[in-house]
């Protein structure tokens, strides 16, 4: 009988062991949290395809099959538990409602998000100016508010929403909040030191 009580227990546990997801517009800096988290001590849900580059010389952190998400590949999601995985504000209501979410969800300023896209599509060969920044800002706020009271109304998420620049200007208070909320045993030590605040380089005027 004290088998059986302990094989359920840790079924248990199992079952009950949150997926830590890290989420925002994209250019918001998704990534610089995933390493922060990643040294903290969660260990991160990638497959390292895409490799650093200019945009992001310190590493992107995704997993390829999160895009799939929308076509119903949500089949890896379970071994995410006890991990963190980045998945972008869109692709949030594709994630399977069986699970427990802790979402790390970061905002920044729009107008540095799009300077930032701009200087990547450049870089990418592609063109900037397909549509204008006024339409641009309408439609991405439009959508947080959208990807907002969706989350509102989840009864297996829990979000804590973290300021880009808040992080790179003082960055500990933002450490402190992101271990409470995560369960208070991260590295806050080593969170600290992943966070360049020479890569803060689309700052608003």
């Amino acid at each position: 009988m004290k088998s059986l009580f302990q094989k359920l227990t840790r079924a248990d546990a199992a079952k009950d062991e949150f997926i830590t997801v890290v989420s925002g517009l994209p250019r918001s800096g998704t990534s610089m949290m995933m390493k922060m988290l990643d040294a903290g001590g969660v260990p991160p849900v990638t497959d390292e395809l895409r490799e650093a580059d200019e945009d992001n010389p310190k590493g992107y952190f995704e997993f390829e099959r999160v895009k799939q998400m929308d076509q119903g590949d949500t089949s890896w999601v379970v071994g995410a538990r006890g991990k963190v995985v980045k998945v972008i504000s869109a692709l949030l209501k594709h994630l399977p409602p069986g699970e427990q979410y802790r979402v790390v969800f970061v905002r920044r300023h729009m107008p540095e998000i799009l300077a930032s896209q701009r200087k990547m599509l450049i870089r990418r060969g592609e063109d900037p100016d397909k549509m204008d920044d006024a339409q641009m800002t309408l439609l991405f706020e439009k959508h947080l508010k959208q990807v907002d009271e969706w989350l509102r109304a989840q009864p297996n998420f829990r979000v804590l929403y973290v300021h880009y620049s808040d992080v790179l200007s003082d960055p500990q208070p933002q450490i402190t909040a992101i271990n409470r909320f995560l369960g208070g045993n991260l590295n806050v030590a080593a969170m600290g030191q992943m966070v360049d605040p020479q890569l803060y380089r689309n700052r608003k005027e």
